[in-house]
């Protein structure tokens, strides 16, 4: 783990509601299994301190909010009200977590997401979510960009295809060659740490 000082672990686009759509069949990525994942290192997380802050993208129906983002392969997305847009079943903030709506790829870009890290007076990310070729690796960069130390658990993040999530992951290594690790070794980090102390009442 490329771990130093405090961490966060951030949830990007963990999307999908009820998980039912045509992504949760998609081949290359288990994506419930995955989801799997990500319910037992939130809940570690939060057993242990560690910050979670979730990221989700938003465009109203009417797509003024959508900009250049339909310019590529991808059409109209995570529009509010589909239920698809929601955050996945079983990947819901707590009242004191910070949930982030983003219009763009990048979850820093025109949002409050650098005064959230600065709050928790952070120096390390761990990433989760997907697209791991867009959103995880939008965020990433300027993530790098911002000096911050940066963990893509890699069977935890999925691509728009296979290809593309192998080439977003060799594309974080050459930005930091530490920064790719598995959910055993998050989950090891995790695990090493000690119970966060109880809420006083």
């Amino acid at each position: 783990m490329n771990i130093h000082g405090n961490t966060v672990l951030v949830v990007i686009d963990f999307q999908g509601g009820p998980m039912d759509g045509p992504m949760s069949k998609d081949d290359p990525f288990d994506i419930p299994a995955q989801r799997d994942k990500a319910v037992a290192m939130v809940a570690e997380a939060r057993a242990k301190g560690v910050p979670v802050v979730w990221i989700q993208e938003v465009h109203k129906p009417h797509l003024a909010d959508i900009g250049r983002e339909l310019d590529g392969s991808e059409g109209p997305h995570c529009i509010e009200g589909n239920k698809y847009t929601e955050l996945a079943e079983g990947l819901e903030p707590l009242p004191e977590e910070f949930h982030i709506r983003k219009r763009r790829y990048s979850g820093f870009f025109g949002t409050e997401l650098d005064i959230v890290l600065k709050a928790y007076k952070a120096e390390t990310l761990v990433l989760i979510g997907g697209f791991t070729d867009i959103c995880i690796l939008y965020t990433a960069v300027d993530a790098h960009q911002r000096d911050f130390y940066i963990n893509v658990v890699t069977d935890v993040v999925m691509g728009s295809s296979l290809q593309a999530h192998d080439d977003a992951l060799d594309m974080i290594h050459y930005l930091q060659s530490d920064a790719l690790v598995t959910s055993d070794d998050t989950m090891g980090w995790l695990g090493s740490l000690e119970d966060a102390a109880p809420a006083a009442v």
